[in-house]
């Protein structure tokens, strides 16, 4: 894989979101904080993928839209909707703002991934599931080249986690630890 057309994105870490993580699976803030200090060290771009809804919740997908109403969750401009103090982004990294599961549907993020002629991504963040199975589909629909940080990663179980990596695994994703890759 050449680094310099590797970008690492870091999908949903966002102080709404952590609230709802099991505590178990928090171990994933560290590994992070890893992956990203070394993305830092080689000068890889970064990009946060962020949820965000409107206030009114508008936004908000069908089945969560009753959800949202009793408690909004992810309201943009809100500091619950930021990323979390540990991960915070410097000046010089993106932020890409989605609505939805994937980090690519109706967003910036493939224009900027073009701009910066990544080739490659690593992928980190949660939840396996949804966010980021969603976003690796995209990414790899799209002929990128995907690798996700199984220890930089997480899902509500272990038993979920595992089996959407071993899924993501055979559809081309290179499945990795944050030491191995980096």
């Amino acid at each position: 894989m050449v680094l310099q057309k590797t970008a690492l994105l870091i999908i949903d870490m966002q102080k709404d979101v952590l609230k709802k993580m099991a505590k178990g699976e928090m171990h994933v803030v560290p590994k992070i904080q890893e992956a990203l200090k070394k993305s830092r060290e080689k000068g890889l771009p970064i990009i946060f993928i962020a949820r965000v809804h409107r206030k009114d919740g508008i936004d908000v997908e069908l089945f969560r839209s009753r959800l949202f109403q009793e408690k909004p969750f992810l309201v943009e401009g809100t500091e619950e909707a930021e990323v979390i103090d540990e991960l915070k982004p410097l000046p010089s990294e993106y932020i890409v703002a989605k609505r939805r599961f994937s980090g690519f549907f109706q967003t910036d993020l493939l224009l900027l991934l073009m701009r910066l002629n990544v080739t490659s991504l690593v992928i980190c963040g949660v939840q396996t599931p949804n966010c980021i199975r969603c976003t690796v589909t995209d990414a790899v629909a799209y002929d990128y080249h995907v690798t996700v940080l199984e220890d930089a990663t997480a899902a509500q179980t272990l038993a979920i986690h595992q089996a959407n990596l071993q899924d993501m695994q055979n559809m081309g994703v290179q499945i990795q630890t944050v030491e191995s890759f980096f």
